[in-house]
């Protein structure tokens, strides 16, 4: 199979057709900042010198928008509980930052560097990209304006020609409400680490404190308008076309295949319009494909029970070949077969996991320590290794680099939330660029003679007998929110050590492919930890396995996360139980934590 930078030798004459070039070109800009104006850069306040003004509380204020290697805040009014923290000069002060990091980083003086923008739907976008270009002028960078695009676009502009920009930042929250909105940072070696954004966010916070009473700069020009998305739809297009390599129709390769998309009124319509369509398939029947901000049909997440159900029923009212959900950024995705069977979860990992061993035979694949046991059985029984890590795509994707820098060949890092990504493809979790694996599988299946579905390839995969989530919301005041969490976490730890949870055993190894897990690093580099989480394999004190409970500090919001699986019926009420009456209440825990759902839980073996 051709290789990704293989593909881009040959499209490299075929994409400039479509060259990064200016829509739009305006004289200067000089934006009027007024009192009234959402979109103003400006801060109105009492001065610095007011008993008022507090310094750190000012800092913090942006410390606390990091979320491990992204920035989120909430940028609108209508949250319960939660005002407005990622405002135009706090957005100003990380894009200006992080614009001098990417400045210092390639050290060269006489270089002019040039940075893209792009953002999903949300209704804050325009808002708040007028801030980041702000931010990256002052800075000294060169900006273009990609306008509506996903993440993994923004990425790739880095890298397609003819753009190839020294950093991009995508505008999006994920699957979050349409009151958030936040930044993603990637530069040509992919996305920053928790550890670079730390160091941007802490620099920000210093601008931020100390410009405090003052008017920031305006835009000297407009950003360049680009339209990349044309590059990367036709870098994809390329790919499904070089790859299936149709005997008969190489140019329409998805003639006679019904494909149905859900875009969630996000950032993936362009799949179907600029990709699906123009290679032949048939999408009638596509859903939610204009982007609204407002996101009025369900939640744009392939997790989401909703977007599954109606992308399923819609496969089925069709008689589809396949269902694609993506997430707002296109970052994740999931799919539905022709039988109208979801594949998300640990499914979708196991569905990639054929597919990439087929190709790369005896590489290991390496996921959260979410996953199942039978996960495991099922990547192990096709020749595959398994490395258990770390909950966090970034953490995930991270540990498949630093596998294939020790020599360790790893092909696949995914996540149960739908992040995948591929060596092949740069190690960027794109989740368009994993449907196209998909559908390029689903192609040749069909080439080979067989009329089976996708669906067919993952039917040796078991199900966990029962598993949960549950959430435990911390106590405290949102500044020291991570603090708490931090100390529950670290108390589970310390209760299982000193054999206060008798049965229970924490997972950590330094074999990367044993089937029990890989959740710490044991070598000379270990990874800098964004958020702190457990795993504790579970048995009875007749020694009889029940499975695995999964404590995880939250680097979304001010909670703790409890998965559990189990291979016995009631396997989960009876961790809940003892997680609750032999550690929550007798460590105390329950006075920083909000131990309702696990109550239940440990009561009925249900929420409802």
């Amino acid at each position: 199979m051709a290789s990704t930078f293989s593909s881009l030798q040959t499209i490299n004459s075929s994409i400039t057709n479509f060259p990064c070039v200016p829509i739009i070109k305006k004289p200067k800009l000089h934006i009027s900042l007024t009192k009234t104006s959402i979109s103003s850069l400006r801060v109105e306040c009492c001065s610095s010198s007011a008993n008022t003004y507090n310094e750190d509380e000012e800092m913090d204020k942006i410390r606390r928008l990091q979320n491990g290697s992204d920035v989120r805040g909430v940028a609108l009014q209508g949250e319960k509980g939660r005002s407005v923290d990622l405002t135009p000069p706090a957005v100003e002060a990380i894009a200006e930052s992080f614009g001098e990091w990417v400045i210092k980083g390639l050290n060269n003086k006489e270089k002019v560097v040039m940075v893209s923008l792009g953002k999903d739907p949300r209704i804050s976008g325009n808002t708040l990209s007028v801030a980041v270009f702000s931010g990256l002028t002052r800075a000294g960078c060169m900006v273009f304006d990609m306008g509506l695009a996903t993440t993994p676009a923004c990425f790739m502009s880095t890298i397609l020609p003819p753009c190839q920009y020294d950093a991009s930042i995508m505008m999006t929250a994920s699957h979050l409400p349409y009151t958030r909105n936040g930044l993603k940072f990637f530069t040509k070696k992919g996305g920053l680490t928790s550890m670079e954004v730390e160091k941007i966010c802490e620099e920000a916070a210093r601008k931020y404190a100390n410009r405090f009473t003052k008017v920031s700069t305006t835009l000297p020009t407009r950003p360049t308008k680009v339209d990349f998305m044309s590059n990367y739809a036709k870098y994809l297009q390329h790919i499904i076309k070089e790859r299936v390599n149709h005997p008969y129709h190489y140019d329409t390769p998805l003639k006679g295949f019904q494909i149905i998309v859900n875009a969630g009124n996000g950032s993936g319509g362009f799949f179907t319009w600029d990709v699906l369509d123009k290679l032949g398939a048939d999408t009638f029947g596509s859903l939610h494909l204009n982007p609204d901000g407002m996101f009025p049909n369900h939640i744009p997440n392939p997790e989401d029970k909703i977007a599954m159900s109606l992308t399923r029923a819609a496969v089925l009212e069709n008689n589809a070949d396949l269902g694609i959900v993506f997430d707002t950024d296109v970052d994740r995705s999931g799919v539905v077969d022709s039988e109208g069977n979801p594949i998300n979860g640990d499914r979708l990992i196991a569905l990639m996991s054929a597919i990439v061993l087929k190709e790369h035979p005896g590489t290991t694949i390496v996921t959260d320590a979410r996953t199942s046991m039978a996960l495991t059985k099922f990547i192990t029984n096709k020749g595959g290794q398994h490395c258990l890590y770390r909950v966090g795509y970034r953490n995930v994707i991270d540990k498949g680099v630093n596998l294939n820098k020790d020599g360790v060949e790893t092909h696949l890092m995914m996540e149960t939330s739908g992040h995948g990504a591929f060596k092949e493809n740069h190690f960027l979790d794109d989740g368009a660029y994993m449907v196209v694996k998909i559908i390029i599988e689903m192609v040749r299946m069909k080439l080979e003679g067989s009329e089976k579905g996708i669906g067919s390839l993952i039917k040796d995969l078991e199900e966990p007998l029962e598993s949960a989530e549950l959430r435990m919301v911390v106590l405290s005041e949102p500044r020291y929110a991570k603090a708490k969490a931090f100390e529950a976490i670290e108390a589970f730890r310390t209760y299982i050590e000193q054999g206060s949870l008798p049965g229970w055993e924490l997972d950590a190894c330094g074999d990367c492919w044993v089937s029990d897990g890989c959740l710490v690093d044991t070598n000379d580099d270990p990874t800098a930890i964004d958020a702190y989480m457990y795993r504790a394999k579970v048995s009875s004190e007749g020694n009889e396995e029940h499975g695995w409970v999964h404590l995880r500090q939250s680097i979304h919001n001010p909670n703790i996360a409890v998965n559990m699986q189990s291979t016995v019926p009631g396997g989960c009420q009876y961790m809940a139980k003892v997680l609750r009456d032999r550690f929550l209440l007798p460590s105390g825990m329950d006075k920083i934590l909000d131990v309702t759902q696990i109550d239940k839980y440990a009561t009925s073996g249900n929420l409802s």
